[in-house]
């Protein structure tokens, strides 16, 4: 006996069978997830490069171009985009749909492996092959800019007001500031008075590695009280580091303000975010997969 045979025969059994499916189908349909912009893992894939100091062409010669004809060689790519920029040096790779990504991250690992040999000695680390990851693209973008506040502000504000509450906010994976400037103490030398007392920016590196410390200091104990003591040895201020003593000399005291100028200032001055000429930076909010 068939189902068709055994509906026919048992009428009312058939129609409640038809009735619960429907209803467990409406009910599984309103917990059914919906995004506008499904998690899609698209075919691509990305060779991230760091080469601190090298200026665009040092990257674009002696890595991109390295990298590039390393991976040229592989099946299913449909194109090769690159990017080379003060210090860092960035490969998109995209296969043709249908291409495994996860063979496809395996053969561009093996090709950069074998390249690898022919990149500068001196890099901090190897290339960081990686495969694109739909959920880490941002659902929204809030753009802040100002005409009265710099980039430092602006990233301020957003770090003490913005980030921490939506980060709260429920389905929010992270959330990602493009544009940021974050506050820096930069050391500026004049060559001719760093010469005139035999020094060197390794001498100021060791002065700052050796005043700019907080190092535990134990605690006092009483009777009834117990208090930790906290040395207060880290620079904050223009004025501390320029009172900086970087070496004696003959008996004197040299100091940073001596042989140069420490001033507050952006991390980063190669990057920038404008719009219409104004500073800028924006909010973008990572969604949680699913």
């Amino acid at each position: 006996m068939n189902l068709s045979e055994f509906s026919l025969r048992k009428p009312v059994f058939a129609i409640v069978l038809n009735i619960a499916i429907v209803l467990f189908g409406a009910i599984g349909y309103s917990y059914l997830g919906v995004r506008d912009y499904p998690a899609l893992d698209p075919p691509n894939i990305s060779v991230r490069t760091s080469y601190p100091g090298a200026n665009a062409e040092i990257i674009e010669t002696q890595i991109t171009e390295p990298l590039e004809k390393a991976v040229n060689g592989i099946s299913g790519i449909k194109n090769i985009t690159s990017q080379s920029s003060q210090g860092s040096s960035n490969i998109s790779i995209e296969f043709n749909l249908g291409v495994s990504l996860e063979e496809a991250a395996n053969d561009v690992r093996d090709k950069v492996s074998q390249a690898q040999r022919s990149l500068p000695t001196d890099l901090d680390a190897p290339p960081v092959v990686s495969k694109a990851d739909a959920s880490n693209d941002p659902v929204i973008t809030i753009l802040l800019q100002s005409n009265l506040r710099n980039a430092l502000e602006i990233t301020e504000f957003a770090n003490n007001n913005l980030v921490e509450k939506i980060q709260t906010v429920t389905g929010v994976s992270g959330v990602n500031i493009w544009g940021e400037k974050r506050y820096a103490m930069r050391i500026w030398f004049d060559p001719s008075r760093m010469s005139a007392y035999a020094l060197t920016p390794q001498d100021v590196q060791a002065a700052l590695q050796r005043e700019n410390v907080e190092l535990p200091s134990g605690k006092v104990s009483g009777n009834a009280t117990e208090l930790g003591i906290r040395t207060f040895g880290k620079l904050n201020t223009e004025e501390e580091f320029n009172n900086l003593i970087i070496k004696n000399v003959n008996g004197a005291d040299v100091r940073l303000k001596d042989i140069g100028e420490a001033v507050l200032g952006p991390e980063n001055e190669e990057s920038v975010l404008k719009e219409s000429g104004v500073p800028m930076i924006a909010v973008a909010v990572i969604p949680q997969p699913g």
